[in-house]
């Protein structure tokens, strides 16, 4: 195994999905770099996400995929800019055919990607994907890890992200004493506790206890909202005025980070922030959970025949009643900052 490691001197990894699941990703890098100090580590991830890497004291390159213009064109240009990059290890996260025909194709030493991949035959490494399959319960940066179980022989380390200095000289200003971050929004309905719920919670609280709400740009109205139906009168929206990092510094020293099953529950546990996640009709058996120290998950207590309804959650509940949102009683909430 040493000698090997002596020749593996440049991997890339790919994951071109999802914000979470590109912080995530970054627990490969983390066991990478223990195992191969002196190697060069590169991601290849989706354009938009590429600013989590700014200032990474060990990613030495980020190669961004723009899929919303000309999508294939842009994948021609990468592929070639792969191949002509001769990495020893292409490691393929993503199960789909573009970035499978792609790890073929850089020609890599070690090709690894997992078996549902369309293009697995062309891999020198495949690893099964289970998801509450075969009795399996695990992370996901367990899956993930067994793409390079035959390089490292290790357990995976934790996802984790570097603000810079200069980020967390931009959220002095608002840390204060005493204070609790809010992420209210999620891609998906039903993975997103409700609005009126969020409220409830957030008048409830300890009058001097200070909220930010955080979220994307997309994510100011929901906010807004919770603001302005909220008789709490220490709220303040960050959503469209943070970075991913930026907000990921302000998460490190807050009393509590109240999350759903979404992007920002994977950037607190990137800095280790204290957690509390909501998940409704997701479950943390798919593998998603919170991985910070102090992390717990809040979920209804009520047995529903119909959750999990799905994976990635849905536009709208299907049994059209959203109980495992509407039963969770608030004070699991409440209890992780001492209220109640």
């Amino acid at each position: 195994m040493q000698s090997n490691k002596n020749l593996l001197n440049n991997f890339l990894i790919i994951q071109t999905s999802s914000l979470g699941d590109v912080v995530l990703s970054t627990a490969l890098a983390e066991t990478l770099h223990s195992n191969f100090p002196d190697s060069k580590i590169d991601f290849l991830i989706k354009k938009g996400y590429e600013s989590l890497f700014n200032g990474h004291p060990f990613v030495n390159k980020v190669i961004t995929w723009d899929k919303k213009h000309d999508k294939y064109k842009n994948l021609l240009r990468i592929s070639a800019e792969v191949r002509n990059a001769k990495y020893d290890v292409v490691i393929d996260i993503h199960r789909h055919f573009s970035t499978g025909l792609l790890t073929i194709f850089s020609g890599a030493r070690h090709r690894s990607g997992f078996n549902k991949n369309p293009f697995s035959f062309g891999f020198t490494h495949k690893a099964e994907h289970l998801i509450l399959e075969k009795g399996t319960n695990e992370h996901e940066i367990t899956r993930n890890h067994r793409l390079i179980n035959h390089l490292v022989d290790c357990k995976p380390l934790k996802p984790k992200l570097y603000p810079r200095p200069a980020d967390e000289e931009l959220v002095i200003k608002w840390r204060t004493s005493s204070y609790i971050t809010v992420s209210p929004a999620s891609l998906w309905f039903t993975k997103q506790y409700p609005l009126h719920k969020w409220v409830d919670f957030i008048n409830k609280l300890e009058p001097e206890t200070k909220v930010y709400l955080l979220g994307a740009s997309n994510d100011e109205a929901i906010c807004a909202q919770i603001i302005s139906q909220s008789s709490h009168k220490s709220i303040v929206s960050l959503a469209g005025k943070l970075s991913f990092l930026q907000s990921a510094a302000l998460m490190k020293d807050a009393l509590m980070n109240f999350v759903n099953d979404s992007a920002p529950m994977h950037l607190a546990s990137s800095v280790n922030a204290s957690i509390t996640a909501v998940f409704c009709s997701t479950v943390t058996g798919f593998g998603f959970g919170p991985l910070s120290d102090d992390s717990k998950v809040v979920e209804t207590a009520t047995t529903l025949p119909c959750r999990p309804c799905g994976l990635h959650g849905h536009k709208t509940c299907p049994e059209k009643h959203f109980l495992c949102a509407e039963s969770i009683d608030d004070n699991q909430l409440l209890e992780r900052i001492g209220v109640g």
